[in-house]
């Protein structure tokens, strides 16, 4: 059992929808944070089945309630007219209430009553390093950060079962797609260019479909949270920059499992993909979790000198490599961004355990430490 990072009380103000991909563990943050709460579970099928025939029966059960009552809908999703009753009971009665999804879409595409912001939009995600005691860095690159995957003795099992129920009740049971078969290549597809600059074109060839139908399967997979588009950082000064996003997968051990990455081994290409999108997924949770106003970027030229990393307006610059000696030439992006934001603080990451600070004032942080000082609210 983990201890949860992100406490939920801290924001129930009024009301809070939570969304977070599959087994990110909502369920059990809920009934431990909230155990007094009122808890209505949508996937439970008697439970599902009344509500879906009668959903005047929440107002009917609650409205005589207190306005201190807290009641948890599990899978809001499943019947989004529920949301008229939510609608009505925090308007008339002023009950508070929780209502937690793996997924927006349903709602947003097809314009249910999203509360009218009423209900505080909050996102949970997968572990984050500061939630695990004795943390192993390569333990969590391999196995990903999904709670009972990383609890798992056979990780790999569990991940298998994870794609497969995301694309039959994810994908094939809301028909998101009109051929399974073509997301699923897509997917794959997808996995061998995460965290790289998305290039619709050639991911359409890859997968035999057109480069709208990629955008779209991009868009189902951000709207199913099972990944984000980071931007490329554009405030130009003198340099041609690039301008396209990247993507990357919610975590890492989805990758793994997806391009059939089992054994990631320090020293290899593979291992430094995986250690960057590690730290990718640690500060987009972080800017998630503290609702920290800094924007994550990346940075680019057109002649390729890139810095993993832009927080907010230059305000940080993080280059991330997975080497155990940091020399001058891992230090080239960092240097040629600060001759254009020569204010910006600048930062290698790494498995480097001498950190220190170069002539330059460049900061060589052990992996470790840069977490401990993340999660810390030391570094934005």
């Amino acid at each position: 059992m983990f201890t949860r990072y992100y406490q939920l009380n801290e924001e129930l103000e009024s009301s809070i929808f939570l969304f977070g991909a599959r087994q990110t563990g909502k369920t059990t943050l809920l009934l431990q944070q909230f155990p007094q709460a009122v808890y209505i579970d949508l996937l439970d099928t008697n439970t599902l089945a009344r509500y879906s025939r009668y959903p005047n029966l929440l107002y009917e059960q609650y409205k005589n309630h207190d306005s201190d009552t807290i009641i948890i809908i599990d899978e809001i999703q499943q019947v989004p007219l529920l949301l008229n009753e939510v609608h009505r009971l925090i308007a008339q009665k002023d009950i508070h209430f929780i209502l937690c999804g793996s997924s927006a879409r349903k709602l947003r595409r097809k314009g249910y009553n999203t509360l009218g912001g009423r209900a505080l939009p909050c996102h949970l995600y997968p572990l984050v390093s500061t939630e695990i005691p004795d943390f192993d860095i390569d333990k969590a690159i391999t196995t990903g950060m999904l709670p009972p995957v990383y609890l798992a003795k056979k990780p790999q099992l569990r991940l298998s079962a994870y794609i497969d129920v995301y694309l039959r009740q994810e994908i094939k049971a809301e028909a998101l797609v009109r051929n399974l078969n073509n997301f699923q290549r897509f997917l794959d597809t997808a996995a061998l260019t995460d965290g790289e600059i998305v290039n619709y074109n050639n991911i359409a060839t890859d997968c035999w479909v057109s480069a709208n139908t990629v955008k779209e399967y991009f868009s189902i997979l951000e709207d199913t949270l099972m990944g984000y588009m980071v931007p490329a950082f554009t405030k130009k000064i003198k340099r041609r920059l690039v301008q396209s996003p990247k993507f990357y997968f919610f975590d890492i051990g989805v990758v793994n499992f997806l391009i059939h990455r089992k054994e990631i081994v320090r020293g290899t290409t593979e291992y430094g993909h995986a250690f960057e999108h590690f730290i990718i997924q640690e500060i987009i949770a972080y800017i998630g979790y503290t609702r920290n106003e800094n924007q994550l970027s990346y940075w680019r030229t057109k002649d390729g000198v890139e810095v993993d990393a832009i927080i907010g307006d230059a305000k940080l610059a993080i280059e991330i490599k997975s080497v155990e000696n940091v020399q001058n030439k891992h230090l080239k992006g960092l240097r040629t961004f600060a001759t254009e934001h020569p204010d910006c603080r600048r930062m290698i990451v790494s498995l480097d355990i001498m950190s220190r600070i170069t002539e330059d004032n460049i900061e060589i942080v052990y992996v470790y430490d840069f977490l401990k000082q993340l999660w810390a609210k030391q570094l934005f």
